[in-house]
């Protein structure tokens, strides 16, 4: 046997010992398919949760709720869309405990299918109106406004300044060098479209003949929301729209870009929390959230250099933020609206833009 045979041999061996059984494989592969390796008993001390957040987002957060609780959290990473599918597809048989982080908009049209529990934590008493849901559906855990991202190169090359208005995004030197998210799988993409349709006073008309004069600008619908922020760091695209989290983190690794906020304003996705109905952990996911809502959580964001605005008003946000947020136009966007409408807007996203010729 060769070294590389014997590699993966060893590799092989060592997968059958860490599992106990063929039924408790992790089967990725599969819409339906748990991604979680189920335990001959359900520990306690364990629950299991979809994170919408990035994975260098949500892992300080979930190791310092492990420390704090004791309750170790198995998480796994998707989007928006995917995570908010595999929820509705897994209703009766839900195969988490918590949906953590994402845009308001993704829990409102979840809220909409039923596969939330009602649970309303302790630190919601201190959050305004539009950080939780009365019911108790979903609970905010930050705030995450758009913002235009440009590279400083490109808009020196172009002559160009970081863009003020959504109507310089239209500007034939952005052919072909715009990324952003595509609204089947981003959350970030949903919270764009439904930005510019409340700056067209939700004239979906308008509205959409704006997105498709933008179409002919963009190089690539990508699946994440931040999957467009290193080609514009390394000058492979020139801008982009992003959340504020993505877009300083982008500038933290040392890339030259520009952060503009439009004149017309932008809108702002409340990150959220959500327990799920049927939980097989409902008491360690109810301890999760208690946590995840309260200064103890998001006086961590800070520190570890993860650029949300804490929704916890007495959690105040670290000043570089909110230098940068320094006279930006932030806009409302009504989470029920959004939520209710969510599936037929992306689907007119799709059909009139994505697919445009």
């Amino acid at each position: 046997m060769n070294s590389t045979r014997a590699q993966e041999s060893l590799r092989a061996q060592r997968t059958r010992s860490a599992t106990p059984s063929v039924g408790r494989r992790l089967l990725l592969g599969s819409a339906l398919a748990s991604p979680f390796l189920s335990r001959a008993a359900r520990a306690a001390d364990t629950l299991n949760a979809y994170s919408i957040w990035p994975e260098n987002y949500a892992r300080p957060m979930m190791e310092a709720f492990e420390k704090a609780s004791g309750i170790h959290v198995n998480f796994v990473r998707f989007s928006s869309g995917e995570a908010l599918a595999r929820v509705i597809a897994e209703k009766g048989n839900p195969q988490i405990d918590v949906l953590f982080g994402g845009p308001v908009e993704t829990f409102t049209a979840g809220q909409g299918k039923g596969v939330f529990e009602l649970y309303t934590p302790p630190s919601a008493a201190d959050l305004p109106a539009r950080f939780k849901d009365p019911k108790g559906n979903w609970t905010a855990i930050a705030d995450d406004p758009l913002v235009f991202m440009t590279n400083t190169q490109f808009l020196k090359q172009h002559n160009l300044q970081a863009p003020p208005s959504w109507d310089d995004l239209l500007n034939p030197a952005y052919k072909g060098m715009i990324q952003m998210a595509d609204a089947r799988t981003s959350g970030t993409a949903v919270t764009r479209i439904f930005s510019i349709l409340q700056v067209h006073d939700r004239d979906e008309d308008a509205a959409f003949a704006y997105m498709k004069k933008l179409r002919k600008n963009v190089q690539v619908y990508t699946k994440s929301g931040g999957g467009g922020t290193l080609p514009v760091g390394l000058g492979q695209a020139g801008g982009g729209i992003f959340f504020i989290v993505d877009a300083l983190f982008t500038r933290q690794q040392g890339y030259d870009v520009q952060i503009s906020f439009p004149k017309e304003g932008i809108g702002s996705a409340a990150e959220c929390i959500a327990l799920i109905k049927g939980a097989k952990n409902p008491a360690a996911g109810k301890k999760l959230i208690d946590w995840a809502t309260s200064p103890a959580m998001q006086s961590l964001l800070a520190p570890n250099k993860i650029n949300f605005i804490p929704a916890n008003p007495k959690v105040a946000p670290d000043p570089t933020l909110v230098s940068v947020l320094k006279g930006a136009k932030i806009i409302e966007i009504d989470d029920t609206w959004a939520g209710v409408n969510r599936q037929r807007i992306v689907e007119r996203w799709v059909n009139e833009v994505l697919n445009a010729a």
